[in-house]
């Protein structure tokens, strides 16, 4: 990086689309880095041609709308193969070609069998898919039609990488690969290989496994630039591929009002529309010369003794009751000798009872322990149901449960829907994976716990701790110490020594909430300066007022409520309405001075409404189903015990102790709550079933799943981000993937009665 800023800050790159002497300057060092390209993968300027295009997904999606597809053609492709990959069936369909996964089988050796022959390799198939279903295959036009062939190099679901004798196999030998398949007559087969995983540790030589496609990433090469990559092709078979669109880049000559074109004759020229990104184009050459310095051979030794001292330390990991803690996916390929890994380690960790843990919970402590994994499917379906074992039936309802790419759903009907991957580069290093696995021994692996003389298996996370405190000092009973109002979601609230009820909880409780341009709902994760907003709400006057550091005057906006009656419905409001116009225009334009971007208010209108935000911030149903919420996530009300907090407090103070740091000591209002309890033992109220507060009676939904929002402090107007308290409860803390602190509540309204709630009420529960 060091060596492109001072490239870009002492020369002048222009556009090569001119004659110029800094534009013929950049048309060379485009020309250069081509060349730089076929030489990583051993491909002759004579054999090959560089396309550069804005990413490997691009090189695909090229390929598939100019191949030459006919009704007589198939697209074969792996089933470990990116989704990239997968798109380019579309383009196969629509033209009447057949479409088919394959999984690929490797036998070794058989005794008397010649050792140099190598393995076996059998394409067996799926079933066919195919659009035109009455589509008839005539023979005498079946050799005339091109198919297509897709694997990658190296899949990036599990790090298997692919024999690629594939190429000449299929290319040389399609009768024999493809026998008993309705594709074993097929002959004119082309190949392309996705190598956007796999050539940031062993480039495929195209010298000796001549594909006639090949795609690369350079983000996935040196990690800078993104949005750059190239199709590699073969000459032979750019010539085949049908180009419709011309742009500047692409044409020699064009007449406006008549239709005429001359287009360039290079492929690079022909394909690459527009101007080149020659500035990231630049960038790669500083790439290429380190990689060069260092040797693909000593990265590739390099990056796979990391990742096999990680398998290892994972296979030898035990629960204190003998379970074990590890699913590794991919490894069994490595018996093959054709076979090699890549630096590659994906996984799933159980609990002593089996269950999984979900892949979420591992990614969200290894963010706090500064770890940063991919989960999920790694947008590879095929990979992904493959190793986890999920059949079609699995993947259906998985969809009907609401389960899409990157979601939160982690595990469903006891099956993980994804995993956790680590990868590993050149710039990775052995204290890095040590690390790693440290982690996963402090935060997954539950070990033995000795009573006694015994030993006793602990069911660490199996279920909340009930750990003896030091002292044994006779806790006061409940009572309601204050009450905290939280008008607009994400901004501070203000506390009350009464307040009334309605059936959404607290009167005007995140009633009302901040929408990005672009329609996200911002909170303080995101935008961790609304924490510095500040809210009231006079009742008397129906007023909310609104005041930060950051804006000179205070804001206020009228509620429209003629009453502060519990149970009045409503306000006569829209969602995206406040006043009127030049007042919505007056209020958005100080909220966004207020957080630093654009930004709009709205308030919640539907008093009928069951809906809620999920944690990806798309409607869902919300934890309180029988109960009408505002803005919150899950629940009416958050109840926090200082009980509870006091103890958190001596943990982080013992752990501060080992580490010599210094404790900021919290105070329950760093979670949010609305209702702050005294008295009792800590985390008593995780057994409580129902709880009277004076005279106003709720029902417990369960523990408040904390994220890292709790981390986010603001003292003195300054906002700072540390991975504690939610370290500190993760190690405690935790149920079945959730880092619990705290209670929900639903009020259970009285609608003959106008209620309030007041500071000293007693708190009465009915424990479990």
């Amino acid at each position: 990086m060091e060596n492109i800023f001072k490239d870009f800050t002492s020369n002048v790159f222009g556009n090569p689309h001119s004659q110029s002497d800094i534009s013929s300057a950049t048309s060379d060092l485009i020309a250069d880095a081509r060349h730089q390209v076929l030489e990583y993968f051993n491909a002759s300027p004579e054999d090959y041609s560089c396309i550069f295009t804005s990413g490997a997904t691009a090189g695909l999606k090229l390929v598939g709308e100019t191949f030459p597809w006919t009704q007589d053609s198939n697209f074969l492709y792996t089933m470990e193969n990116h989704n990239s990959v997968l798109g380019i069936r579309e383009y196969a369909l629509a033209q009447g070609a057949s479409a088919c996964a394959v999984d690929i089988e490797e036998v070794a050796n058989q005794p008397g069998q010649l050792t140099n022959s190598g393995p076996s390799i059998k394409v067996k198939h799926r079933a066919v898919q195919m659009r035109n279903t009455s589509k008839i295959q005539k023979e005498e036009s079946r050799g005339n039609a091109y198919n297509l062939f897709a694997f990658p190099s190296e899949c990036n679901f599990s790090g298997l990488r692919f024999n690629l004798d594939l190429v000449k196999l299929i290319k040389e030998n399609p009768e024999t690969m493809l026998q008993g398949s309705p594709f074993s007559k097929s002959k004119r087969w082309m190949v392309l290989i996705d190598a956007a995983k796999g050539c940031a540790t062993l480039p495929p030589d195209l010298l000796e496994y001549p594909a006639d496609f090949v795609v690369v990433s350079f983000y996935k090469l040196f990690g800078y630039p993104t949005g750059l990559g190239a199709l590699l092709v073969r000459n032979d078979a750019a010539k085949l591929l049908k180009k419709t669109y011309f742009s500047g880049g692409t044409v020699a000559a064009s007449i406006a009002d008549i239709d005429f074109v001359k287009r360039r004759e290079r492929v690079e020229e022909f394909f690459e529309d527009g101007s080149a990104s020659f500035l990231s184009i630049a960038a790669i050459r500083h790439g290429f010369k380190l990689l060069k310095s260092l040797t693909p051979s000593a990265i590739w030794m390099h990056t796979t003794s990391l990742s096999i001292y990680v398998k290892k330390k994972l296979q030898a990991l035990q629960h204190g009751n003998g379970a074990g803690v590890w699913v590794l996916y991919g490894s069994e390929n490595l018996k093959l000798s054709s076979h090699r890994s890549g630096p590659t380690v994906t996984f799933n960790l159980k609990r002593p009872d089996g269950s999984w843990f979900g892949y979420l919970e591992v990614e969200k402590l290894a963010s706090l322990s500064g770890i940063q994994l991919r989960t999920g499917c790694f947008c590879n379906p095929g990979a992904c149901a493959k190793y986890l074992d999920l059949s079609h039936s699995d993947l259906l309802s998985n969809v009907e449960a609401g389960h899409i790419c990157w979601d939160d759903n982690d595990v469903i009907n006891g099956k993980p829907t994804g995993a956790v991957r680590v990868s590993f580069g050149y710039m990775s290093t052995f204290e890095e994976a040590q690390k790693f696995i440290d982690f996963i021994i402090s935060s997954f692996v539950s070990p033995p716990k000795k009573i006694g003389n015994g030993t006793v298996v602990s069911g660490r996370f199996s279920q909340l701790p009930s750990e003896e405190l030091e002292s044994k000092e006779s806790f006061p009973s409940h009572y309601l110490k204050s009450i905290t109002i939280y008008p607009i979601k994400s901004c501070a609230g203000f506390s009350v020594i009464r307040w009334p009820l309605c059936r959404t909880g607290l009167l005007h409780d995140r009633e009302w909430m901040v929408q990005g341009l672009t329609g996200e709902i911002l909170t303080q994760k995101k935008v961790p300066e609304m924490s510095l907003i500040r809210t009231s709400i006079d009742l008397e006057e129906g007023l909310l007022s609104v005041e930060s550091s950051r804006c000179k005057d205070k804001l206020h906006i009228r509620i429209k409520s003629d009453s502060y009656n519990p149970r009045s419905d409503e306000f006569d409001s829209h969602a995206n309405i406040l006043e009127n116009h030049n007042g919505e225009t007056r209020i958005n334009r100080w909220f966004s001075n207020a957080i630093g971007r654009q930004c709009k208010l709205l308030r919640y209108s539907s008093s009928t409404s069951k809906d809620c935000l999920n944690r990806n911030k798309s409607p869902g149903l919300c934890r309180d189903l029988e109960s009408n919420i505002n803005f919150a996530n899950e629940a009416q009300f958050l109840l926090i015990s200082e009980e509870s907090v006091a103890d958190l407090n001596r943990r982080l103070e013992a752990k501060d102790e080992d580490d010599k740091q210094a404790h900021e000591k919290l105070n329950p209002y760093r979670f949010r709550p609305n209702l702050v309890i005294s008295g009792g033992e800590p985390y008593a109220e995780d057994k409580w079933r129902t709880v009277k507060i004076g005279d106003n009676n709720f029902t417990s939904l369960g523990g408040c799943n904390r994220c890292q929002m709790i981390n986010i402090s603001n003292e003195s107007g300054q906002v700072k981000k540390s991975n504690e308290p939610l370290t500190t409860l993760a190690s405690y803390r935790r149920v079945k993937g959730k880092i619990l602190f705290g209670t929900l509540l639903r009020y259970e309204i009285d609608e003959k009665t106008q209620c309030w709630i007041g500071a000293g009420e007693e708190v009465n529960p009915d424990i479990e």
